[in-house]
Order: structure tokens, then sequence, then C-alpha cells
């Protein structure tokens, strides 16, 4: 009855846990010298634990692979990781968006509580090992090999994340593992990540902060995305919540189909906001039409959008042609961002792709391919957004994988 579990961030520390309570013997091996890297650096050092939802509503935020999570959302629920918390001494708080975190703010903190409830229940930690291998033999996991040395064991879980943050830790060793044994591997993408953009017209924009925009994404003329939020303008291109959750619906889409547009007035028709200049140009009647546009826009943007409409910045407002107008409104409305890329892998909050969920039972994490192997976290082929859905997917793998990692099934 001894599981080996390889990784102790999220998933790995909850499947330590769960183990444990089912009375086995749990080692623990990881890589650095600490558990909990990446939680360390999750939700801007606050670690945003969980969403405090549904189980329906979580479902609804996963991007890949939501069927498979039904058994595994319901099985450990927001709620119960929520209560596994408080009862193990973390006091946490919901914030907008039901987003759970500790009501310290430090992520530490929620690291402190997971590793301390495993020491409680005898769960025996190795930090500074590198595990090399995956053992089988005749179709079932034998045990690893860690630093050099064979290690036995009943059961084996990996929880080694994905290859996003790789100083984390997290540098794809499970899919090598998992890829040795018989599972496939579904192309790793970044999620959850920053736009590139071609050409320079975010560049003068680069720290501006809007709020309340809305981005649409097109592939081959297709909308597969339209949210209205924040977004921000950075020296590669475009980031924030909005452009987070944009990524993740277009890592998979051909870069030469995609297309972006910005709506900047979003609340406003086309005919109302060509009402508003209308004013505006009236009230600015022989000032320059920058000084009217300052009243839409912010002066970087303001300036950006007349470029952009070939209109000069110090023209006068009574000069204004209704075609110019015209151009403004539609630019305003309708500004077309030249997609790029998405930033690199290794910038990504998470990754998507991983181990195929086809192989996993869903209602135990255990492989279909090797008996006693299990998997729990982002080297499965699950992502979400952002709100705390990631993490609670993490937690909910990580649990069904604990709890149903028992002694080897015998033949």
């Amino acid at each position: 009855m001894k599981t080996l579990i390889i990784g102790a961030g999220a998933a790995g520390l909850i499947a330590a846990y769960f183990a444990a309570e089912k009375g086995n013997n749990v080692f623990v091996y990881e890589k650095n010298e600490k558990a909990g890297k990446k939680i360390y650096i999750t939700g801007k050092g606050r670690c945003n634990v969980t969403n405090d939802c549904e189980p329906d509503e979580y479902i609804k935020n996963v991007v890949r692979n939501p069927k498979f999570t039904y058994s595994v959302i319901n099985a450990f629920s927001p709620s119960k990781v929520m209560q596994f918390f408080t009862d193990n001494g973390l006091a946490l708080k919901t914030e907008r968006g039901r987003r759970v975190f500790p009501v310290s703010d430090k992520s530490s903190d929620v690291i402190k509580t997971l590793v301390t409830a495993c020491v409680k229940k005898g769960v025996i930690f190795n930090y500074n090992s590198v595990v090399e291998n995956v053992v089988c033999s005749d179709g079932k996991v034998a045990g690893i090999t860690v630093n050099g040395k064979y290690i036995d064991g009943d059961s084996v879980i990996i929880c080694t994340g994905g290859i996003s943050y790789s100083l984390t830790g997290s540098t794809g060793d499970g899919y090598t593992f998992a890829k040795k044994v018989g599972h496939k591997i579904v192309d790793l993408k970044p999620a959850l990540t920053g736009v590139e953009l071609n050409g320079d017209f975010h560049v003068s924009l680069q720290g501006l902060t809007l709020k309340n925009v809305t981005l649409s994404a097109f592939s081959d003329g297709k909308k597969v995305f339209s949210e209205m939020g924040e977004l921000l303008f950075t020296h590669f291109g475009i980031s924030g919540p909005i452009v987070l959750s944009c990524s993740s619906l277009i890592n998979r889409k051909d870069e030469k189909t995609v297309s972006l547009f910005l709506d900047l007035k979003p609340a406003l028709t086309e005919n109302t906001l060509d009402n508003r200049l209308i004013k505006e140009f009236e009230t600015f009647n022989k000032k320059s039409v920058l000084s009217a546009m300052y009243t839409l826009e912010p002066k970087s943007l303001a300036t950006s959008i007349l470029n952009l409409c070939n209109i000069r910045a110090d023209k006068k407002c009574s000069e204004i042609t209704a075609k110019e107008r015209s151009n403004i409104v539609k630019t305003l409305k309708n500004l077309r961002l030249s997609y790029k890329s998405l930033r690199p892998i290794d910038e990504a909050i998470v990754t998507s792709g991983g181990v195929c969920v086809d192989e996993i039972n869903p209602k135990t994490m255990e492989s279909k391919i090797v008996k006693g192997l299990f998997f729990a976290g982002e080297v499965i082929d699950v992502d979400a957004f952002t709100g705390g859905y990631n993490l609670q997917t993490a937690f909910s793998t990580g649990f069904l994988a604990g709890k149903n990692a028992k002694i080897r099934r015998k033949t």
C-alpha cells in the first residue's frame, strides 16, 4: 500500500493528503527544494484558490474537455475545496467574480496549509528529488527511478504540471513519463497568455489600460470569442483579462486565419456615437479635433485613432467632414488589431494539451493503459479560464487520484 507521487504542486499535495487518508504510505518526490512553487506565484502572489460556484458553472468555464470534468467536479466541488481549507485552519474570503482567496492574501499560507495537512497524515516529502522514469511491468506500475535509484510502489500519481513557468519546475517531465508507457500526448499550446500584434500601433500605447471594451476574435471569418472587460497594451501587443480568455480559444487556430477587433465604445451604437461626436465637435468648434477626442479616449489612444483615420490632430473640429467623422466612428467601434501570435508557452498561465483524457478514467484518474498509474492536474489535457477554475481542476483531479490510488490490482 505504497503510493508514490511525482510533484508537490496543487494536485500533488491534495493527492498526497487523500491517499494518506485512505491508509496508504505516501511518498512525494519533488525536484525543487520546497513544495508549491507555482502556487506561490498564482493570483499575483495571492492565490485564487477556487471559484465559489456550482459544478455546472465550473464546467462552463472549462475550455478543453469539459465533459471529462463532470465526474471530477462533482466528486470534489468548489464548496468541498473551501471546506477542506477552512477545516485545516486557512481562513478564506470571496471577492468579485466569486474568486476565493486566503484572507491573508498570501499564497504561502495556502502552501503551508496543504503541506501541514499532509504531514499530519504521515506523508513523507522528498525534495531535490528528480524522478527520471516511471517503471511498469506486465501492464502495471511497479515504481519509479529517483536520482538514479529504483523505488518500488503499488501506485504512482503523476502531478508534474505543464510546461509553462518552467522556472517553477514545470518542464514537461510528466508528458515524457506518460508517453513512454504508451499514452498519447495532445499537442501543447499556451493558454491564458498575452497576444503579440504586428506593426507598431501598440508601441506608443504600452502601459495603457482600457476598461469596459469588447474584444472579438474571428477565425476564417467565424466568431470564436467576444467579451467585454479590461485590456492592457504592452510592448508586444495586448494582455489583460479578456485577452487571456481569448488566447485559450484561439491557441489552436491557424495564425493566418485569426483576426481581432476592438470595440472601444461597446455601450454606444454607431449612430449614438456619431451624434456624440457631432455635439463634441460643435462644442470644440474652433479647437483641434484632438481636443474633442480627449473627451472620448485617453490622449495616446486618441492620437493613434486620428492617425489611423489619416486626420491631422491639429485640424479644427469645424473643418472635419462627415466622411472623416464616419471613419472615426467606425474605427472606435471596430478597431482592427493585426494578430501575430500568442506569447511563448513559458509565459502562459497554464498549458493547453497534455495526456489524452480518452486514456484516463474520469471517475478515478487512473490510466486505462497501465494499472496503478494515475494522473492529476495540469499534466492532463484540461484547461479553463481564469477565476480559480484551473486550481479547482488540480484539486479535484488530485482528490480522485489520491482517493483511488490503492494497492495494485490483482490479475
